[in-house]
């Protein structure tokens, strides 16, 4: 993948800001992010930060699902660090199905970075709407998925399927297939759907975790 020389015409940050008591998945424990030095009286400023590895913008790993499965430290950065497209496709209640799927899909899509904007990161807040009602894939979707095999499928929700999949149907048939997702992204609105970018999503380098909290930003730059 040659990027030398090429001009950068934008740069777009796609995670969301961590922040103490933030909404978060809703069994998950909350953010505290407590201030430990504090330059006025310590010389240095430094934060202690308790939360879940599966907190704001993060990676989901294949061992989140499955016992046997790559975990977040060796996912190859190859897969993290590609070409990649935002899709809008319809949301029908709040699931996003196949027909609606396959409308939104272009052939370039096929084993890309796919980032899906369904604009839920404007509903953020502790409300049900925003904790227990977003939309997501479900399961009439898998079999095209694994066909055209996105490298990295990506969200702007809490859960890459609905909240109501509560055995986690849509990650467990994808996972084994090599995927990793990308959950509670921002901003994808600012990405023109149809458009080429470089998607960096860079997941911190937790020993042998299930995910991690991650920095995605899309670079236009094609």
């Amino acid at each position: 993948m040659l990027i030398i020389n090429m001009e950068v015409r934008g740069i777009y940050d796609l995670s969301v800001t961590l922040k103490t008591y933030m909404p978060v998945w809703p069994t998950n424990p909350l953010v505290n992010i407590a201030p430990i030095g504090i330059a006025a009286r310590d010389g240095y400023n430094v934060e202690s930060f308790s939360s879940t590895t599966h907190t704001g913008t993060h990676i989901d790993a294949p061992y989140h699902m499955l016992e046997n499965g790559i975990t977040v430290d060796d996912l190859p950065l190859s897969q993290l660090v590609g070409e990649g497209y935002v899709i809008r496709p319809k949301i029908e209640g709040n699931e996003i199905n196949i027909r609606n799927l396959e409308k939104a899909w272009k052939n370039d899509y096929d084993g890309k970075i796919i980032l899906i904007n369904t604009g839920w990161d404007k509903k953020r807040g502790f409300t049900r709407e925003f904790q227990f009602d977003f939309p997501g894939l479900v399961m009439d979707t898998v079999d095209f998925l694994i066909e055209h095999r996105p490298k990295v499928i990506g969200i702007d929700t809490l859960g890459i399927e609905p909240y109501g999949n509560s055995d986690f149907r849509v990650h467990k048939a994808l996972l084994p297939h090599g995927m990793a997702f990308i959950e509670d992204l921002a901003g994808l609105d600012q990405l023109k759907e149809g458009r080429k970018y470089m998607i960096v999503a860079l997941p911190l380098k937790v020993f042998r975790a299930s995910g991690a909290m991650a920095r995605v930003i899309a670079l236009d730059m094609f």
